[in-house]
């Protein structure tokens, strides 16, 4: 099992940026990748195996309205990168919800094996 309290990811609207016929992760996007890889790497987390369930606690920043899906596809595949897991595919079992507004914002997630109920 991993638990990690990561930033406050970029959503998928402000994630990808369009540059002529590219589609590319944007600036903010890179910056909040390399910070959760840069947690990953200091906590030195091997990526685990099989499938996998995941639990996810949003701290949103402020109290605009936000859909909590809409964080999911940077956060993933910013911990797949960092090598929490090998592929998004891994998981079996996703759990979002959305917790109070901190400054700054900020993700609890945890990881473990999925074993089927």
């Amino acid at each position: 099992m991993i638990e990690l309290e990561l930033p406050y990811p970029p959503s998928v609207n402000h994630y990808w940026r369009r540059v002529g016929a590219r589609t590319l992760i944007s600036r903010g996007g890179r910056a909040f990748r390399d910070a959760v890889c840069a947690i990953l790497a200091a906590r030195r987390v091997r990526p685990l195996d099989g499938a996998l369930a995941v639990s996810i606690e949003l701290f949103p920043p402020d109290q605009r309205r936000r859909d909590v899906d809409n964080a999911m596809k940077s956060l993933l595949d910013a911990l797949a990168h960092g090598g929490a897991y090998h592929d998004d595919s891994q998981v079996a079992r996703l759990t979002i919800q959305r917790r109070g507004v901190v400054p700054g914002g900020k993700v609890r997630v945890r990881l473990e094996t999925h074993r089927d109920e």
